[in-house]
């Protein structure tokens, strides 16, 4: 959706906060993804994790495949705004798994600057459904919405959704971001919820890029974020088999109406392993703190859990990094996170892409060549 030039540094803010609030929300969580909920308060003491946390050699603010899948997926809608363009993008996401560092140029081919930034070549427990779909390579077609897709159709790992905020940040509408979010996770994952969960979520991030204009009959109280998850879930009773997914967002804005949050309470929505838990639980998380200064709290909820903390600590901080844009993330979490720089340019330009105007000049093309 091409944008008019004024509005450009409002969007490229939301564009910013959506994946350093990812980025923030994945490496917060990624010190405890595997432990019990016992385990972390043992650890941290009785309030669990309170501030970002070293891992076991003693880094702090490393994110993972969540923040990795994330910004090749920004990279290949910049390269081409449809699922081929993505898949061939994770491929290149494939490659940093698989070896050891960037590959060397070779009389000047280029494969572009995010497939050159060394940090990414680190694997940090990459979903199985991700890696083992990827290795089909070739493109395959997606399938008719509410059946299994070709690949991997037993699949619903939350791997799917913790990757689609981009498609929200760009689309033409929310249907778009949708059905472009469920045809990509369907590279990986084809069980109907898990690319029907990604399709939710990306139209949860496209509303609240539109947070400032809500439509008409709106309730005159409702806050930006649950007017976006209620459009989105209308959105999403339109598709076939999309029972799971409604009655897990369901659960979340109910619980977040019933009183004081806590992580029993985000336990409840279950353990984020599913695409459908994980986007529950971001949501929930969300709903229960939905203010510009609430991100801080907002992202401890969301990874003191006995589940895939990382996952949803990196789609609740793309949550409300696109609702709120970058001034509201914590500085001094920004401070330690890895690839901040990197992150902050790749955002910059997938925002300006975006604004009438942009044109594809001789040095875009060598961070963003053609395939």
């Amino acid at each position: 959706m091409r944008r008019p030039i004024d509005e450009l540094p409002e969007h490229r803010s939301r564009v910013r906060g959506c994946l350093l609030g990812g980025a923030l929300g994945d490496a917060l969580g990624a010190p405890v993804e595997f432990d019990s909920l016992g385990e972390i308060r043992r650890r941290y003491g009785p309030a669990g994790l309170t501030e970002p946390a070293p891992d076991r050699f003693g880094r702090v603010g490393l994110i993972t495949d969540d923040t990795q899948m994330t910004l090749f997926t920004v990279e290949g809608l910049i390269r081409g705004d449809d699922a081929t363009a993505v898949q061939r993008a994770y491929l290149r996401w494939l490659d940093t798994q698989q070896h050891p560092s960037p590959p060397p140029a070779d009389g000047g081919f280029r494969t572009g600057r995010l497939r050159e930034q060394g940090w990414l070549y680190s694997r940090r427990a990459p979903g199985n459904a991700c890696l083992s779909g990827l290795r089909h390579r070739e493109a395959v077609a997606p399938a008719r919405f509410g059946e299994p897709g070709p690949v991997n159709p037993g699949s619903k790992g939350c791997g799917t959704v913790m990757r689609s905020a981009p498609f929200g940040l760009r689309a033409r509408s929310a249907r778009h971001a949708f059905e472009l979010a469920a045809e990509c996770a369907q590279i990986t994952h084809g069980h109907p919820t898990g690319y029907l969960a990604a399709g939710a979520f990306a139209a949860v991030v496209h509303y609240l890029t539109e947070a400032g204009t809500p439509e008409a009959g709106t309730p005159e109280r409702e806050e930006p974020l649950a007017r976006a998850v209620r459009r989105a879930m209308d959105l999403l009773s339109a598709y076939p088999s999309h029972k799971e997914t409604t009655e897990a967002l369901r659960a979340a804005v109910s619980l977040a109406a019933e009183g004081a949050p806590s992580p029993e309470r985000v336990e409840s929505l279950g353990g984020a392993w599913i695409a459908e838990e994980a986007l529950a639980i971001a949501v929930y998380c969300a709903l229960v703190n939905p203010g510009p200064h609430d991100v801080r709290q907002a992202l401890l909820l969301a990874v003191n859990h006995s589940g895939d903390s990382d996952s949803t600590g990196a789609v609740c901080g793309n949550l409300l990094g696109a609702l709120h844009g970058e001034a509201a993330l914590p500085r001094d979490w920004l401070a330690h996170l890895e690839g901040r720089d990197a992150i902050t340019g790749l955002a910059d330009d997938f925002a300006a892409q975006s604004a009438d105007g942009h044109e594809a000049t001789d040095g875009w093309l060598m961070k963003y060549p053609e395939d």
